[in-house]
């Protein structure tokens, strides 16, 4: 069974702020993994290493910062 993510955790381009703080796997152009990368809420994605390649959440960070209270 496959967990669904909401569309705003995947396909984020380079460049693009991170949504959420957390473990990114770049997918490819024809759907490959790619390596993760470590990436803070706010930040923006760093370049992939395969032109047309985007990120996807696959481990979000569990504490509470950037909840805002």
């Amino acid at each position: 069974m496959s967990k669904q993510q909401p569309a705003r955790l995947q396909g984020l381009k380079p460049g693009t702020e991170a949504p959420a703080s957390g473990q990114y796997q770049q997918i490819g152009p024809r759907g490959g993994k790619g390596p993760e990368i470590t990436s803070t809420q706010g930040k923006p994605l760093p370049p992939t290493t395969i032109s047309g390649s985007t990120y996807k959440l696959v481990d979000p960070t569990k504490n509470q910062s950037g909840k805002g209270k």
